[in-house]
């Protein structure tokens, strides 16, 4: 399995930690974490995915139970460049939005 690197950058600075400073500074509302299962053969493979800016995006990899801040650092750097290339404007929960 491949694992990511909980240092995001020179600073010594958290995926999650970024992409919670990126969300504050844009006026987004934090980032929600969620942990996924899936059992394979004897044992259970852990992911994660991470709800930002209205969209849920999805760990790349799958991990051991011992890794799980590997899964959530690595669903915050896919949300992060996801963020960071597609331009950030903020979307209002479905459930927030008006319509005519």
């Amino acid at each position: 399995m491949s694992t990511t690197s909980s240092n995001a950058s020179n600073n010594g600075q958290s995926w999650q930690d970024r992409l919670e400073e990126l969300c504050q500074t844009t006026s987004i509302p934090s980032p929600s974490f969620q942990i996924v299962s899936d059992r394979r053969g004897g044992r259970t493979a852990w992911s994660s995915q991470v709800v930002v800016n209205g969209q849920s995006i999805a760990a790349r990899f799958w991990y051991d139970g011992k890794n799980l801040n590997n899964a959530k650092e690595d669903a915050a750097e896919v949300a992060l460049n996801y963020l960071l290339t597609t331009g950030l404007s903020y979307q209002a929960p479905l459930h927030a939005q008006k319509s005519w």
